[in-house]
């Protein structure tokens, strides 16, 4: 660890995991957290999913979303890529002195509007106001949980051989956030920000295998599919000409000296599924809207262990990390 803490420690990548495993973990170490997913399995007669995050996004506003639909979307989509079903949420503003009640009233909106879509509720919540200079305008906390009803996903289920499916194009909430940020023209490019609660309990409710699930934000695709994997004896192999990226994502990541695979997604998800699953479970994701360019990016191999490799298109073969530093701070 540093001296300080720096924005590298927010970014996802590996300075997370270091704050995370090195200093968090050791102190606060028990059975529900030590797995480190999406959301702690709460044991009891009726398991439950409880998962919390906040939300620090800059700008307040930005295409395709806000601060407010994303903090229900982040949660509602932590609690079910641990197979939860979702079913309520607490809220918790920190808003700074000086924020306009018309903006703070536009979050609110669209957070009824997204837990509408979501069909969960927010039953509990907290609001406190700090001084002019201490808040940047608004932070949001949310907290979820949800019914237990797919148990087992896990990256310790993966096996080789098994299918890296991801279920839309990579990179669109954290290019669209960075490019408004920037203030350069946003053309076509919107975050992909949007509940995942139905598409993932339609792939775990039909039968098929599901290993594990997962939602690639903060660090992308990449980072996730590291996590996977690091420290096991199997690695996975991802081929470059299969990962769908849409044009205007590629064109900003290439303005902004971005990588796709580390900016996030907030309306995909990750899925790893043994080979006889593949063909049906690509099938029902590319059946919701959500899911329309869901595509097979990938296989778990033996042969890279505790790796993420990535076959180039022309042939070559390259590493991916987890993300280093903090390209994307703020994102979310």
């Amino acid at each position: 660890m540093d001296e300080i803490i720096t924005l590298d420690y927010g970014s996802g990548g590996k300075k997370t995991s270091r704050l995370i495993e090195g200093m968090i973990l050791p102190a606060l170490d028990n059975p529900a957290l030590r797995p480190l997913g999406d959301g702690a399995i709460l044991p009891g007669g009726e398991p439950l999913v409880f998962s919390t995050d906040s939300f620090v996004v800059d700008p307040l506003f930005f295409p395709g979303g806000d601060i407010g639909k994303l903090a229900v979307c982040g949660t509602v989509n932590d609690v079910a890529m641990c197979g939860g079903v979702p079913a309520w949420l607490s809220c918790s503003f920190i808003i700074e002195e000086g924020l306009p009640a018309a903006q703070l009233e536009r979050v609110i909106a669209s957070m009824r509007a997204t837990c509408e879509a979501a069909e969960v509720q927010i039953v509990t919540g907290d609001t406190k106001v700090v001084e002019r200079g201490r808040g940047d305008k608004l932070y949001i906390n949310t907290a979820g949980i949800g019914q237990l009803r797919y148990p087992g996903l896990s990256p310790r289920a993966i096996r080789e051989g098994d299918r890296v499916l991801l279920s839309g194009t990579a990179g669109d909430h954290g290019a669209a956030v960075m490019l408004a940020r920037s203030g350069l023209m946003q053309g076509e490019l919107r975050s992909d920000c949007a509940p995942l609660n139905k598409l993932a309990q339609a792939l775990l409710g039909t039968g098929l295998q599901v290993r594990v699930l997962r939602d690639p934000t903060r660090g992308g695709v990449a980072t996730t599919l590291n996590e996977f994997v690091e420290g096991t004896a199997l690695g996975i192999e991802i081929e470059e000409e299969r990962i769908p990226v849409s044009g205007p994502v590629q064109a900003a990541c290439e303005l902004l000296g971005l990588d796709p695979l580390y900016c996030a997604n907030e309306g995909k998800l990750l899925a790893v599924v043994p080979p006889e699953s593949e063909d049906a479970a690509l099938a029902l994701l590319r059946s919701f809207p959500e899911g329309r360019a869901a595509a097979r990016i990938g296989t778990v191999t033996g042969q890279v262990p505790g790796r993420l490799v990535m076959k180039t298109r022309l042939g070559g073969r390259r590493i991916l990390q987890k993300l280093a530093g903090a390209q994307l701070p703020r994102i979310c």
